[in-house]
């Protein structure tokens, strides 16, 4: 029997190396990966989804897989954002460029798949078609507000277009993009803050939005993060009582341990702990704790940055590793 725990020490970690995969195998038993086998075993369970946040655990999977699935998520899902931004006039206190640069980072809520990937083979003036570009448009200047208390010192108050946000991005559409489009393409969090104006400040902008991915820019990540830990285990292995088991409770994050009605301590979810190993420092406790952590049990956690719902994010990683496996499968040997 495989052992697939990782050991917690107070000064060290064991049993952190794998050889369950691909195609270890002893004398005794056979480890080769069987996908049979494999499809068996293997599950998920969603603890949570949210609009942007999607919480959930890969159980019985090796660690090279989980690591490609969060690599793909976080460099090579593609999304939309700005490449192009052609500025007709910018008065306003912001340089140039550090004004493009905040609106390339501003995530767009646009489905990747409506766009098709720019040809950098075709001339500059041919590249951005309907087919591939989506174009914003920001037009905006600042006036003083004639209807201002004359005791106000607030500046949304005594000008027009004092703060310039996301949502002052509008959507052109090119050629047959209003049928294509199901909605306007507009910003994920409408009120990041691009620029402020003083009455006689403006800017006039034009942006071209394509499709990228994380690895070329960290413009074109759909996700804020996406990370993952090993399901943390706690093993009791001799019975902590009264007094003792209160301490104990509190060296564990809030949750993990439970004391019951034989004022006795146990393990009520382990998913919880942190694994800080505060309790190993304690001698009271020398010898009846085992702390670890499940090396095929994966706690993923998948924050999008609004893009594209979170679930989708991780299909779209699970459709790009299929197709790196296939294109692998049928590369004829020693090309």
């Amino acid at each position: 029997m495989v052992d697939n725990i990782v050991r917690i020490k107070h000064d060290r970690v064991e049993n952190t190396v794998s050889t369950d995969y691909p195609g270890f195998h002893n004398d005794n038993e056979d480890y080769s990966w069987d996908l049979t086998k494999f499809k068996s075993k293997f599950d998920i369970k969603i603890s949570y989804i949210s609009e942007r946040v999607a919480n959930f655990d890969l159980i019985n999977i090796d660690t090279s897989v989980s690591n490609a699935f969060r690599r793909i998520m976080l460099s090579e899902v593609p999304s939309v954002a700005a490449e192009q931004v052609y500025i007709f006039n910018n008065t306003s206190v912001i340089q140039d460029e550090v004004l493009a640069h905040r609106i390339g980072l501003i995530p767009l809520k646009v489905d990747p798949d409506l766009l098709n990937w720019i040809d950098n083979s075709v001339d500059e003036k041919d590249k951005f078609t309907d087919g591939n570009t989506v174009v914003l448009t920001l037009d905006v200047s600042c006036s003083k507000n004639p209807n201002a208390s004359k005791n106000s010192t607030d500046p949304n108050e005594l000008y027009k277009n004092s703060n310039i946000y996301a949502k002052d991005l509008k959507f052109e559409p090119q050629g047959n993009q209003l049928e294509k489009f199901k909605s306007p393409v507009v910003a994920a969090d409408p009120n990041i803050l691009i620029a402020k104006l003083r009455p006689g400040q403006e800017i006039s902008l034009r942006v071209h939005c394509i499709l990228g991915i994380g690895a070329d820019h960290a413009k074109f990540s759909p996700v804020s993060t996406a990370s993952y830990r090993l399901l943390p285990t706690i093993e009791i292995t001799e019975k902590i009582k009264g007094e003792d088991a209160k301490y104990f409770q509190k060296l564990f994050s809030t949750g993990v341990i439970g004391i019951n009605e034989q004022s006795e301590a146990f393990v009520k979810d382990s998913r919880r702990d942190t694994v800080s190993r505060e309790v190993l420092r304690h001698e009271r406790f020398n010898g009846k704790v085992k702390l670890g952590r499940k090396r095929d049990h994966f706690i993923f956690n998948v924050e999008s940055s609004g893009a594209m719902p979170p679930e989708e994010i991780f299909f779209k990683s699970v459709r790009i590793l299929r197709n790196k496996a296939e294109y692998l499968r049928n590369c004829p040997i020693g090309r």
